[in-house]
């Protein structure tokens, strides 16, 4: 893969609009529990992963979750980035193998569900393990969350972010290739 300075400049421009973007709008989608909160993220990340392919968008989200490791999320830690990188790379990674090979109307919405349902569900066994071990929460609870809260927020929120891209990607993919 080949990444020529005007690729890599947009590729930093995207992380740097996902930090921003998380500093500016974060809440939480279940007040009982406040830590897991939306933010629109993961917009500028499928953009790149959509107009430069997976690896790029996969760069993206590391540099990205590396920033807001260390600012705006930064009482998260690592533990947070590792979950980060999981969940967006996850995310941007389906969407946009899927898309590379279908580029119309109907692959992006595909691509994106297919996207949604992988965070999703590759976000159970991360959750389980990260957070009972690294944030001492017991199994039980985690696994009582997981119907009520854990699932409904991870596709809460990558499909809120999936149908933002879905209704901006055409329009901008001119500006960004």
């Amino acid at each position: 893969m080949k990444f020529g300075v005007r690729k890599l400049c947009t590729m930093a421009i995207l992380a740097s609009l996902s930090v921003v973007l998380i500093f500016l709008i974060h809440f939480p989608i279940f007040p009982a529990v406040p830590d897991l909160e939306y933010d629109p993220a993961d917009i500028p990340i499928l953009i790149g992963g959509f107009a430069y392919g997976p690896i790029a968008g996969l760069i993206i989200t590391i540099v990205a979750s590396l920033i807001q490791a260390f600012t705006v999320s930064a009482k998260n830690g690592i533990v947070g980035f590792v979950m980060h990188v999981i969940a967006t790379g996850t995310l941007v990674t389906v969407s946009s193998l899927y898309y590379k090979k279908h580029k119309t109307h109907k692959g992006a919405i595909i691509s994106l569900l297919l996207g949604c349902l992988s965070m999703t569900l590759v976000m159970i066994p991360v959750n389980l393990f990260v957070t009972t071990r690294y944030w001492g929460v017991p199994f039980e609870v985690v696994s009582a969350l997981l119907p009520t809260v854990i699932i409904p927020f991870n596709l809460i929120k990558s499909a809120a972010n999936s149908l933002v891209v879905l209704i901006i990607y055409k329009t901008l993919r001119k500006v960004i290739k």
